[in-house]
């Protein structure tokens, strides 16, 4: 059956999921379906799971016109089995992207300060990095901030970039972060936007056994919109490969 989901998928890829194939990713995650089993097109085999169990989610369309999950911003997400190949490598680099399309400017589940997880791997003594943004209305005074994480696996405080832009809902953003054994740099559509050492609080990443989680991270909050084209690479992609993907996906 894994076979057969693999080859049907194969067969409706796009000129960007070939692009993107092409490089050769540690997992590759469309979120093409919307319930069941996400195949994993990178060819490792880590595929994702919609969860809760027979969740089905509403469907969006990406710029080039592909399908892409819409969550509920309640309970739904997708998770990955744990791997040494979703962690940050020691020594080397963790490439995060994704395409995004927020539903409201304000997540109905949202942590104690206002923002939502909306990916991650991490769980109690076992954090890792986390993909998050802010309300519009939160008690940090970060308007509809995104930002990229790294942990310490005991968790506390960790090193991140952001980019703090006005938001607006339905709109679609590429956004990448790339964690390293010295920082995490944050790009928006292909454009450095910030970078930040991981000796801001003195994070050392090593790999962790939480899965990996889109929607959501430790099921505290939950991403309310559409989200599409989820990669992770065991390298820094450049920012020339990054805008690559955004010229890509605007073609249809």
């Amino acid at each position: 059956m894994h076979s057969i989901l693999i080859l049907a998928a194969v067969a409706a890829a796009s000129a960007y999921d070939a692009l993107v194939v092409a490089q050769r990713p540690a997992v590759y995650l469309p979120l093409a379906h919307t319930s069941g089993v996400e195949p994993d097109r990178s060819g490792g085999g880590r595929d994702g799971a919609f969860l809760p169990a027979a969740t089905r989610l509403a469907a969006a369309r990406l710029p080039n016109g592909d399908t892409a999950a819409v969550f509920d911003g309640l309970k739904q997400y997708v998770e990955v089995p744990s791997s040494p190949a979703l962690s940050i490598p020691a020594g080397g680099a963790l490439t995060f992207e994704a395409w995004i399309r927020p539903d409201t400017l304000d997540f109905p589940r949202a942590e104690a300060d206002g923002y939502v997880h909306w990916a991650g791997k991490g769980e109690p003594g076992a954090f890792e990095y986390a993909l998050r943004m802010y309300s519009l209305h939160n008690g940090a005074d970060r308007p509809n901030r995104i930002s990229g994480y790294a942990f310490n696996l005991a968790g506390g405080l960790g090193s991140g970039s952001y980019f703090q832009d006005q938001v607006l809902p339905g709109a679609w953003l590429h956004v990448a972060v790339v964690f390293d054994a010295v920082a995490v740099r944050i790009y928006k559509n292909g454009v450095l936007r910030d970078t930040t050492p991981l000796t801001q609080f003195a994070v050392v990443p090593a790999p962790g056994g939480a899965p990996l989680r889109i929607g959501t991270r430790d099921r505290r909050s939950f991403f309310l919109g559409a989200i599409g084209k989820v990669a992770l690479y065991r390298r820094a992609l450049s920012a020339v490969e990054l805008r690559a993907h955004v010229a890509a996906m605007m073609m249809r």
